[in-house]
């Protein structure tokens, strides 16, 4: 007899909603970090040249504990549930750090209250990416990454806008007070943000009931027989499952090992940026990454800890590998505008670099309120982008979004009048709405539910990776080849979003039947 195994439900709308409504707080951290610390650092006496390599920081902590955080909460599950614990551990330190970093007394300590931070966020958005491929059925994937999307925009947008209305709406000073170099206004908006973000993450945790690990093993089940990989129970000796193809990673390990190695000594012979030893040590250690996971692979180890996580890696299904060129191009360009908008609208457009000047602080507020522009497009975007990809495809929708946000970060530097930016950022709020939904959408149809958290926590990888080389070499391709102007920092951010949204065609989407 034909065995029947259940299908994940179709959940409501509303609970769809209270899922991803932490995300909302998520946001709202991230948005007062990646609109404000870079002003911060800059105030506290942070030379511009080397804002970008105090930004390391948080693409390290990513690489660092989302495949961590991801491996364990794979393996958790107690009275709060499996993907809970991670919520509420990182929401809690996180809360701290956001209402210390603006009483930083110097830019070191604003780094490490980064770190913190970042690191934080990252323990409980983990969790958050896995936990829609844990709760939604590959037909409702697209639309709970676009719920979070939605909630990334709303917090964003409010988080962008923040400093700027409490200066502007109820005048609370945005120039600092003498003896002080953090304005009032801005160290509200932090203390605001750390509050919201704690309270929306409770409400995902006290609002949502997990799967036990034994309904998701069945549900996987299901979901194999709804794409004709295992048809019957009985029949799995001789029906031959549809496997995805493994990125092999041994052979090239030793490579990338060997050029890092070599680039390294190289760099040693002649007088360049110090910074750039980030870039040739990252090669190296990815290299030796890939070899130790294919020694651990070949040796039959890595059931626990670090070396399931290496061999994983190693593991990783194919649609992973090809995203991973995507994501690289992609977060590159994100890195560029993150850290060097303030930097060139404030010179270009408000004619100075003075942080104690009035007009260097009101270009700072506009430029976050044109950080809230983008995440609330983003926001509005975020649920036509599921029934343009139900039209087409997620990989076409993926392509035009990246190749407009491209096109649109290229034209702010035609633009010398600050109202005018906001056109560009809509450009940018399509593709940042996209970036948020459509690789995940497109990733978790190839992943198994036993190690959703961990190859999450590897696709971080390709986020964080691409940050480090932008943190390493962004500060020296300003400082010699582009003689100072951050605006041309944008400029090749726009460059590198096209190439990822040409790159979006080889990816295989193993749910796209067309």
């Amino acid at each position: 007899m034909n065995v029947i195994y259940r299908r994940k439900p179709q959940l409501s709308f509303w609970q769809i909603w209270n899922m991803s409504f932490g995300f909302l707080g998520i946001q709202f951290g991230f948005a007062l970090q990646n609109g404000n610390v870079s002003r911060i650092f800059q105030t506290l006496g942070a030379d511009i040249d080397n804002i970008p390599i105090l930004w390391i920081a948080a693409p390290v902590t990513g690489l660092l504990v989302q495949p961590i955080v991801g491996h364990m909460s794979d393996r958790t599950w107690n009275r709060l549930g499996r993907r809970r614990p991670y919520f509420l551990t990182g929401a809690i330190l996180a809360t701290l750090a956001l209402a210390i970093i603006t009483n930083s007394p110097s830019w070191i300590f604003a780094t490490v209250m980064l770190w913190i931070m970042d690191a934080s966020i990252n323990i409980s958005m983990e969790p958050f990416r896995a936990f829609v491929g844990d709760m939604l059925s590959s037909e409702q994937r697209t639309s709970g990454f676009a719920m979070q999307s939605f909630f990334i925009g709303i917090g964003a947008v409010v988080g962008s806008f923040l400093p700027w209305m409490l200066a502007n709406w109820f005048n609370v000073p945005e120039v600092p007070a003498e003896g002080k170099l953090i304005p009032f206004n801005l160290k509200l908006s932090f203390y605001i943000g750390a509050a919201i973000l704690l309270l929306a993450v409770l409400w995902t945790i006290f609002r949502t009931r997990e799967y036990s690990p034994p309904e998701l093993e069945e549900f996987e089940k299901g979901e194999k027989i709804a794409r004709g990989e295992m048809i019957e129970e009985q029949n799995s000796s001789t029906t031959e499952p549809v496997a995805e193809k493994h990125v092999n990673f041994y052979s090239p390990g030793v490579i990338w090992l060997a050029v890092g190695l070599i680039l390294t000594y190289l760099l040693s012979m002649v007088n360049l940026e110090k910074e750039l030893y980030v870039v040739t040590g990252g090669i190296a250690m990815f290299g030796l990454l890939q070899v130790v996971a294919g020694i651990l692979k070949s040796a039959g180890k890595g059931n626990n800890g670090m070396n399931s996580i290496l061999t994983d890696l190693k593991s990783m299904p194919s649609t992973m590998g090809q995203l991973a060129i995507v994501q690289f191009f992609t977060w590159f360009a994100l890195f560029s505008l993150w850290i060097y908008t303030t930097a060139a609208v404030t010179s270009q457009i408000y004619g100075t670099s003075d942080t104690t000047s009035l007009a260097y602080n009101e270009g700072a507020n506009w430029v976050g309120v044109l950080f809230g522009v983008y995440n609330g497009f983003a926001a509005v975007v975020a649920f036509l982008l599921p029934v343009l990809a139900k039209a087409t495809s997620r990989k076409l929708t993926h392509t035009i979004s990246l190749i407009v946000g491209g096109l649109s970060l290229i034209s702010i530097s035609l633009i010398h009048t600050p109202g005018l930016l906001v056109l560009p950022m809509l450009g940018v709020g399509l593709a940042w709405a996209s970036i948020l939904s459509m690789p995940y959408a497109i990733l978790t149809g190839s992943l198994p539910h036993n190690k959703m958290g961990i190859y999450m926590g590897i696709f971080n990888f390709f986020i964080v990776i691409p940050q480090i080389l932008a943190a390493s070499i962004l500060g020296s391709m300003v400082k010699h080849l582009f003689h100072g102007n951050t605006m041309l920092a944008l400029v090749s951010g726009g460059i590198s979003m096209i190439i990822a949204g040409v790159s979006v065609r080889f990816v295989k989407d193993i749910d796209d039947k067309r």
